[in-house]
């Protein structure tokens, strides 16, 4: 599974990339989130078609728009994500 957190480099971005990290450690699951900013992250953005920030991507799937401040909506998103092909 391929984890990102895509953004300009805000604090939002930054907060949801930090709020990812806790509910992988929360669900027990060994997988590095990867944070993508400036130029990089807005390109993979526009790549991925979405057009607000941030954006949790979970195997090159945009699963998550906008900030979001909860991390039981975080892991819901990964878990339902998780075995998907």
């Amino acid at each position: 599974m391929k984890i990102q957190v895509l953004g300009s480099g805000c604090l939002n971005c930054k907060k949801l990339y930090e709020l990812t990290q806790e509910a992988i450690k929360q669900i027990s699951l060994d997988y590095e989130v990867e944070y993508l900013t400036g130029q990089d992250g807005i390109q993979k953005m526009i790549d991925l078609g979405v057009m607000s920030s941030p954006v949790l991507v979970i195997d090159d799937k945009p699963v998550m728009t906008g900030f979001i401040n909860d991390v039981e909506k975080i892991k819901n998103a990964i878990q339902a994500t998780k075995g998907k092909p």
